[in-house]
């Protein structure tokens, strides 16, 4: 099992930033692939970002592209997403997920409990 444990969201006006934690325990060496996913209200769970174990292969949506930022740490078991010039509709529900590489994100993916970013204008 994988345990993962998301930190960092909260209340920002647009235009700031903020810098969620996730804080990864367990079998760690089943989360090789890491990724950040949203959910607003109304909408379905997307992809934000996504970086293998050695930092090199990243994904980011279209609409994150050079403003946000995913980063691993991986001697502190710990993911980061940098989010900056945050818009309103950034506003959402941030997950983290871990998965080894043969997966899928949606059947073979661990989960956390996610954390609220609320960004208003």
């Amino acid at each position: 099992q994988v345990q993962l444990v998301e930190s960092g969201g909260g209340l920002v006006q647009a235009g700031g930033s903020l810098r969620l934690s996730c804080a990864v325990s367990g079998r760690t060496f089943s989360a090789s692939l890491m990724g950040w996913f949203r959910q607003a209200p109304g909408k379905e769970r997307e992809l934000v970002a996504a970086i293998s174990w050695s930092g090199g292969s990243l994904h980011y949506a279209d609409s994150m592209k050079g403003r946000f930022t995913i980063s691993r740490d991986n001697a502190k078991n710990t993911v980061y997403l940098q989010m900056n010039s945050l818009k309103p509709e950034d506003t959402a529900v941030y997950y983290c997920a871990a998965r080894s590489p043969g997966g899928t994100w949606s059947e073979n993916a661990y989960w956390g409990q996610g954390t609220q970013v609320t960004v208003f204008s």
